[in-house]
């Protein structure tokens, strides 16, 4: 057989997947012809909610300098954001499928911008507690509603650079917050979480108006009870897809999780002094990574970016354990944030477009809530239960401890999910 002969095989993922498209059209609404440009406007209604969510990174250090609270405590604040995400998606995702994501999107854009407004008030560890909680209901929304607004918008014929997009504008968001944030804090003004959260409030302001004039089609009426709530969950033909991407996704996520909680504690025990521009750097740096693979990689089949980035996040833990204890050094944690990030993007695409081309489209902001919600519980208890173990036995025992089970947990998915696949 030839080189460019695709083979049997080929043909038969082929026939796969278009027929996976046609079940996802297959849900008794009109399909219009999409638009890329609208697409991208919706993927940035998810950057600014992202934005906001990760501009505390670099005021962490300030604020434990200021109120005099331990690494556990840090985590548990991060937690929160977790929790508050988590609630959103097991609301959102179903109530975006059948009232219209734009019910779910701008209630969640408004809660972010409540967080800004917490944010430039606070004043301790509540006023922390209570914004990051506003700002993980407003990032839960975006991934519901927005990232499938940005599916819907791209069209059946985009829908694979839907799914590019909304993967995309999220890890640029997360990573676009904490560079404003470090920036602004770095030129050494006396209160810097005002003028932060008033540059991320402008942001969302921008967002909102977008989301109030995107095209999106209501969902048709719907005749019977109202279901009562259920948890967020896929079609039982789609479990297999929810648990591949989950599988990979979850590491990579709970990697980039440790770096924004952690993060900048373990540069300030690196350099013995806090460098908050730095600790936004390497954030914005490392989703920027998450991005970056994205676009380069998306050509790849599913099945090689779930292996891709199960490989990435093994490699990130063997330098995040190596810069703590061998060789401690920033530059090795740079690299470990963005291998990390690359883990994370990579895995976070693979399950989108699994759910993007099995799930039908009215389950479709029901099926991405029920991969972020595991992958984002799973990562903040394992960041809450890091960071209190760095209280008890020290950061460094607590760090290798964190990469030696994400290592072995990326092994086991690395195999398993080749096989399974």
């Amino acid at each position: 057989m030839s080189d460019r002969d695709p083979g049997p095989q080929q043909d038969s993922t082929q026939t796969t997947e278009a027929a996976a498209r046609q079940r996802a059209d297959n849900t008794g609404r009109p399909s219009p012809r999409g638009s890329i440009g609208w697409s991208v406007a919706a993927a940035f209604t998810v950057t600014a909610a992202f934005g906001v969510s990760n501009a505390p990174t670099p005021l962490y250090g300030h604020w434990q300098d200021a109120w005099g609270f331990g690494d556990g405590v840090l985590t548990v604040v991060f937690g929160v954001y977790m929790l508050g995400l988590a609630l959103a998606l097991a609301v959102g995702g179903p109530s975006a499928d059948r009232y219209g994501r734009k019910a779910v999107l701008l209630p969640g854009l408004a809660a972010s911008a409540l967080s800004c407004v917490l944010f430039v008030f606070a004043g301790g560890i509540g006023w922390l507690l209570v914004a990051r909680l506003a700002a993980g209901l407003g990032a839960g929304a975006a991934i519901t509603a927005g990232m499938a607004a940005a599916v819907d918008l791209a069209g059946a014929e985009h829908r694979r650079a839907g799914a590019l997009f909304a993967s995309t504008a999220m890890v640029i968001g997360a990573g676009l917050g904490p560079l404003i944030a470090g920036g602004i804090i770095q030129s050494g003004v006396g209160q810097p979480q005002t003028p932060v959260f008033v540059s991320t409030l402008a942001i969302v302001a921008v967002a909102l108006v977008i989301a109030f004039r995107l095209p999106l089609t209501p969902p048709g009426s719907q005749s019977g009870p109202r279901p009562r709530f259920r948890w967020p969950t896929v079609p039982r033909l789609n479990r297999g897809d929810l648990a591949r991407g989950l599988t990979t996704y979850g590491p990579g996520l709970t990697i980039t999780s440790l770096v924004l909680s952690l993060g900048p504690t373990i540069l300030s025990r690196l350099l013995e002094e806090s460098r908050a521009l730095l600790a936004g750097v390497i954030v914005c740096v490392m989703f920027l990574a998450a991005a970056a693979v994205q676009f380069a990689l998306a050509r790849l089949s599913v099945l090689n970016l779930l292996a891709l980035s199960s490989v990435c996040a093994i490699a990130s833990m063997a330098a995040l354990a190596v810069s703590v204890t061998l060789t401690p050094s920033v530059l090795v944690f740079f690299l470990a944030a963005v291998l990390g990030g690359a883990a994370q993007g990579l895995g976070q695409l693979a399950g989108l477009t699994l759910l993007s081309l099995h799930v039908p489209a009215t389950r479709r902001a029901e099926a991405n809530a029920a991969l972020n919600i595991s992958a984002f519980l799973s990562a903040a208890l394992i960041s809450v239960l890091t960071g209190y173990a760095s209280d008890l036995t020290g950061l460094r025992h607590a760090v290798e401890l964190f990469a030696a089970v994400l290592a072995a947990f990326a092994s086991i998915s690395l195999v398993v999910v080749r096989r399974r696949v």
